[in-house]
């Protein structure tokens, strides 16, 4: 529940109390001597005892998705740490699963990701802001391997790479347009061999998705070498193994690759480990933060970036299809705000009362639970509850979810912590108790990649059909005989609509889903698919939280949020 009174997010976290890590690992049983610390309240668990604890049974995973985002804002990070907060405050040895933020929306549009209010994770300023390094780790991996191509060009180009049809950018770890398509070595043979390239955002990287779904340092060096960087010119796939390349990437990622351990304000564990973006990659956590907790806890709860539609499909997809997960129950996040700007209403007029524009909305909702439905899975609407809410607009959503034979639950955790979110776990819990998950995939695995497609935008986006010029036809064609047809499908689009169009709300139909390009992640095990306008290396808005952000004489952060 939001209040005027309620102090900002980054004041409230300065306030918090936390518990020295060691005291905050112990909860879940974990030994001190296999804690490396990152100063007093941030810990790296050490690989021996994540590998020990994987022959134990694993507890009960919740996974958080949301409603398709507004500007409004839905609240998914702060819900996974208030039904969290609210598990462990019913007796309920509960653990949080989050990626780590990336710089580039902190200091862009977004802000922080370490949730708000009083249901937020600490130390909060450190999470947004370098944390233990494990981004420039991966930064540093992508930016070696593509080092390592440019010198294998100059040096004789043995392996015959075709420099027109090399496919490996560089990263950085901000929003920059102006890198986007780039040209590198010039300034004569003494700089390398001339060609284009560009840079992605760390977050889009291979090399994350990669990092996100090893579960072992064996593994991650075994996908990097996978990796394609290019082609030669008579159109044959050149690895980064072949540049010997992957070997010294796992160095780098070594210690990165350990899951980072902190709390929540209520001293809860919280395991926050990788960070790929949801609308141009797979959008999870790391397979290996979410083994562990489910390994030392009843309950884990993760979320999935943005929409059910974009980070729940691929959680449920890739991810869980590649590391043999299987969720026992979904909490849908929906806020009266945004079903009213999903039934057409500004968002400066959304503090109005209007039930007829959340009844509009509500189509959002009923099709994110339709397609969880096809997954087999059960369904919990957590609605992030605002002051500015009436009792008819939540009476609304109550009714329309009740004919669903799905609960409604009002949370008010942003306000109140885990006390707020007390209802919701124990509907989570009781849910879970049911045992009536019959969890299915959206497509088995030897369906061509065409249709994967097409399933996935006509099932889960409610689309008409896919559309693709030949030339992406032809590409689509080629990494069938390639031997990729096999591999998952991971969709790049818009994560404001269930179309490529960001300015159809709710639950438009009758659209088509035009195809960009279509390329292979080898090393991560799926293929990516780039719909619309969506940019694998974001913009900075007109006036960027950059410009807010600050330190003051004491040496304190302000603007951050």
């Amino acid at each position: 529940m939001i209040s005027n009174t309620i102090p900002s997010d980054i004041e409230i976290a300065r306030q918090a109390k936390m518990l020295p890590i060691e005291q905050v690992a112990a909860r879940l049983d974990i030994p001190a001597d296999d804690l490396d610390h990152y100063g007093k309240y941030k810990a790296k668990v050490g690989q021996d005892f994540v590998q020990r604890q994987m022959a134990t049974p694993p507890g009960k995973l919740i996974l958080v998705t949301a409603i398709s985002p507004t500007p409004a804002g839905e609240g998914k990070t702060t819900t996974t740490i208030g039904l969290g907060d609210g598990l462990n405050r019913i007796g309920k040895r509960a653990t949080i699963c989050l990626r780590e933020p990336s710089l580039g929306p902190c200091f862009g549009m977004k802000g922080g990701a370490a949730g708000g209010g009083y249901a937020q994770v600490v130390p909060m300023e450190d999470i947004n802001l370098h944390f233990t390094g494990d981004f420039h780790a991966i930064t540093s991996a992508h930016n070696l391997l593509a080092a390592m191509v440019d010198n294998h060009l100059n040096h004789g180009n043995a392996l015959g790479i075709d420099p027109a049809r090399i496919v490996w950018k560089r990263v950085m770890d901000m929003n920059d347009r102006a890198l986007r398509q780039t040209v590198v070595g010039l300034g004569g043979p003494a700089n390398g061999v001339c060609h284009e390239s560009g840079f992605d955002i760390t977050v889009a990287s291979e090399v994350m998705a990669i990092f996100c779904l090893s579960q072992s340092l064996t593994e991650l060096r075994e996908r990097l070498g996978r990796i394609i960087i290019g082609y030669s010119r008579e159109r044959k796939a050149i690895t980064a193994s072949q540049l010997k390349a992957n070997g010294a990437m796992t160095v780098l990622l070594r210690d990165a690759l350990k899951p980072n351990l902190v709390q929540t304000l209520e001293n809860n564990p919280a395991f926050v480990h990788g960070g790929p973006f949801a609308n141009i990659a797979h959008g999870c956590n790391s397979v290996l933060a979410t083994q562990l907790a489910l390994h030392l806890s009843e309950y884990t709860i993760t979320e999935a970036g943005f929409g059910a539609d974009l980070g729940a499909e691929k959680f449920l997809d890739i991810k869980c299809r590649q590391a043999g997960l299987r969720p026992d129950v979904v909490v849908l996040v929906a806020t009266v705000r945004a079903l009213k700007m999903h039934g057409g209403v500004d968002k400066k007029d959304l503090q109005q009362p209007n039930v007829p524009a959340v009844a509009c909305g509500l189509a959002n909702l009923e099709k994110h639970l339709a397609n969880i439905a096809g997954f087999g899975l059960p369904a919990v609407v957590a609605i992030n509850h605002f002051t500015s809410d009436t009792d008819e607009e939540l009476a609304l959503i109550e009714q329309r979810c009740a004919a669903l034979n799905v609960k409604a639950i009002r949370a008010t955790h942003w306000a109140e912590g885990g006390a707020g979110a007390e209802t919701l776990a124990r509907t989570v819990v009781d849910i879970a108790g049911q045992g009536c998950n019959t969890f299915n995939f959206l497509y088995p695995d030897n369906l061509p990649l065409w249709e994967k497609v097409r399933t996935i935008a006509r099932k889960i986006y409610g689309a008409k059909d896919i559309i693709a010029n030949n030339r992406v036809r032809s590409k689509f064609e080629d990494l069938e005989k390639d031997g990729f047809g096999q591999f998952p499908i991971c969709v790049a689009k818009t994560q404001y609509s269930f179309s490529t169009d960001p300015a159809l709300r709710g639950s438009p139909t009758g659209f088509d889903v035009a195809i960009r390009d279509v390329t292979v992640s080898a090393g991560a095990g799926f293929v990516v698919v780039l719909t619309g306008e969506i940019m694998t290396m974001p913009g900075l808005p007109k006036v960027p939280a950059a410009e807010t952000i600050d330190i003051n004489e004491a040496g304190q952060i302000v603007g951050l949020f």
